[in-house]
C-alpha cells in the first residue's frame, strides 16, 4: 500500500503563535487555519507540512524529533532567527559544525554548517 508524508505535528502552547514564527522563518504559507490547528508548507500544494496543534501543556524536556535547517549561510541565518525571537540553546552538542537553537516555545532545531561544493 503506498503511502504519502502528509506533516509533522507541533504541540504548541500557542498554535497560532507558534505557526506564524515558523512560516517566516521557512518561507512557507499558512495553508489551513482553525481555532484548533494552523497548517503551514513551503506552497499550498506541497507536501510535508507542518501542522501546529495547542497543548495545555509548556515542553519541559529536550524534542525527541527536531528539524535541520541547511542555509547558504550559517552565521547569517542564525542571526536572523535569532533577531526572530530564537535563542541559542545547549542540549550537550559540545564542538559540532551546527548551530542549536530554540523556537519561542523552547523547540531546539539545528542551522547545519553550508555545503562547500
Amino acid at each position: 500500500m503506498p503511502v504519502r508524508w502528509e506533516q509533522i505535528v507541533v504541540d504548541a502552547e500557542d498554535a497560532h503563535r507558534l505557526a506564524r514564527w515558523w512560516a517566516e522563518a521557512l518561507g512557507y504559507v499558512i495553508v489551513h487555519e482553525a481555532p484548533d490547528e494552523v497548517e503551514i508548507r513551503r506552497t499550498p500544494d506541497e507536501l510535508p507540512g507542518l501542522l501546529f496543534t495547542p497543548v495545555p501543556d509548556a515542553k519541559t524536556v529536550k524534542n525527541r524529533l527536531h528539524i535541520d535547517l541547511r542555509p547558504d549561510d550559517q552565521e547569517v541565518e542564525v542571526e536572523r532567527l535569532v533577531n526572530m525571537g530564537a535563542r541559542l540553546a545547549d542540549v550537550g552538542q559540545h564542538d559540532v559544525s551546527w548551530v542549536v537553537l530554540a523556537d519561542p516555545e523552547g523547540n531546539e532545531f539545528c542551522v547545519l554548517a553550508s555545503k562547500r561544493a
